[in-house]
This record gives structure tokens, sequence and C-alpha cells, in this order.
């Protein structure tokens, strides 16, 4: 039998109809993913303008500041770990709440003077600016979440310095805004974890207390461990027992720090401050 070349040709035609649908298909089905995991991220950064209006039409009217910081914190752990560690956290606590995103952090922050130099300044690398300066950022930020239809606006703060700052613009800006039903919330619960529950599990899981310390301790070098252990420099861990205030290692001793101590507080700092966040809003007017 002679093929017939008009049949060849719609079978060819055919085919090529259908792997265009495949690939079609295909290609959509990479913007459907695409925008599924834009939608699932509880990052700002994240979102188009779109996505976060129709984010905060359908109730997610929640946003966390997060505010870390730049500064030494002695000579095993990275400058940036008050940025890590309150993005990371942000997010786990955004997740839990199911209802939030999270702000860019906020790595600018009061860290001491610089003529004289004082504080953490004295060390390379840490970057200061004034306290007013920091609470006119806050204020600033919360204005514009304000703007955009957020109505709980929650100051996170990963750094003992600046937690007075956070209640004056949060006090300041409810009394303005006090006949509204936007409200900003300086969740302080967040930092006083870390002062007193976290020390608690520390020492009930085996820590002394001369190794847990309040800066580039074993509390604050365990915490980063769980957190990103590429932060912390395990072979300078060694030497951290000749190491004190001089170096930027304030009352405590980094050596026996673990990912297994860390993720104590993680859970503690997590839990802690979503139910500090659930209970502010409960209390709000509806």
């Amino acid at each position: 039998m002679i093929p017939n070349p008009r049949s060849r040709r719609c079978h060819a035609e055919t085919f090529a109809t259908r792997a265009c649908i495949v690939v079609g298909l295909w290609f959509l089905s990479g913007l459907a993913s695409a925008a599924n995991a834009a939608n699932a991220s509880v990052f700002l950064e994240d979102q188009t303008w779109t996505e976060l209006r129709d984010r905060i039409s359908a109730g997610t009217t929640t946003i966390i500041v997060p505010i870390g910081g730049t500064e030494q914190s002695g000579p095993a752990m990275a400058l940036g770990k008050h940025n890590m560690r309150v993005k990371f956290l942000a997010e786990k606590i955004a997740g839990q709440l199911g209802n939030a995103l999270v702000a860019p952090v906020i790595s600018y922050v009061p860290e001491g003077t610089i003529d004289p130099p004082s504080a953490h300044m004295r060390f390379p690398g840490t970057i200061t600016i004034s306290d007013k300066i920091f609470e006119q950022l806050l204020e600033s930020a919360a204005r514009s979440f304000k703007l955009h239809g957020f109505k709980t606006i929650v100051l996170i703060g990963d750094h003992g310095g600046y937690q007075v700052d956070e209640r004056h613009v949060a006090d300041r800006l409810n009394a303005e805004w006090s006949k509204g039903p936007v409200r900003v919330f300086a969740a302080l619960q967040y930092y006083q974890v870390t002062q007193g529950p976290y020390v608690d599990k520390l020492l009930s899981a085996g820590a002394r207390q001369s190794e847990i310390g309040t800066h580039a301790g074993l509390a604050d070098t365990s915490l980063m461990l769980a957190i990103d252990p590429s932060m912390v420099r395990k072979d300078r861990l060694a030497a951290a027992p000749k190491l004190g205030a001089g170096d930027g290692v304030y009352g405590g001793d980094p050596t026996r720090s673990s990912a297994e101590f860390g993720q104590l507080g993680v859970d503690l700092i997590v839990s802690g401050t979503t139910e500090a966040i659930r209970e502010f809003t409960r209390q709000q007017p509806k």
C-alpha cells in the first residue's frame, strides 16, 4: 500500500498540536508554581504589590518588623548575627500566626557612640545610628504599613540596647491612632525570653551559669548554631576560655555551645512571642 502523504501530514500536525499543548500546560504549571511559591512566602519582599494587596484584603493584616543590628559578637561569630537570627525567628513566628507577613530586617540600630567610640563601636564592623534616628525609622515604617492596610504592626528586636526605643514608638503611635483600628505592638517578650526562660532551660539541660554569658557566650552562640552554624567559627571556640570583654565576649564561655542548646531558645522565643502577639490582638477592639 502506498502511504498517503496527506494522512502523514495530518498525523504530524496532530502530534505537533499535542506537543504544543503539553509544552503550554507545562509552562503555565511553572508560572502557577512560581506564583504559589511567592504566596506561600511570609516575606514582604517576595510579593508583588498586587499579591500583597490581595493578601491584605484576604485577612493577612499583621506585619512583623524584625530588628537586628550589625555588631561584633566576639571572634567566633559573624557581624550579622542579629540580622540573620531575627529574620529566621520572624519567619517562624509568622508561620505560627498564619495571618502575618515579615518586613525587611532593620539592620542599622543604636550601638554606641562614634566619638569617642563606646560599647560595640570599639570593634571594627559595628554600625550605629542615634536613638532619635532609629525611632524615626521605626515610626516611618509603621506609618507606611498603616497606609497599606495592615492593622497590627509588631516590632521584635533581637538586641537589648534598643528595647526601650521600640516601646517609645509603639506608645506614641498608639496614642495618635487611638480612635482607629491600627495598633503597634512592641513585642518585648521576644527578647525577654532570652534573659529568663532560655537561661533556665539551659541550666536544666546541663549548662553552667558561668558559661551562659550576656553577649557571645554559650547562650548567644548556641542560638546561632541552631539557626545558621555557618555564622559561627567553630575552630575559634577552642580558644574561648581565654577570651573576655576586650575580645567582645561578655561574662560567658561559648566553648560548649551547641545547636541542641540553641534549639531550646528557638522554641521558647517562637512560642512565647507568638502567644504574646495573639494575646495583644485579642485585646484590641473589634
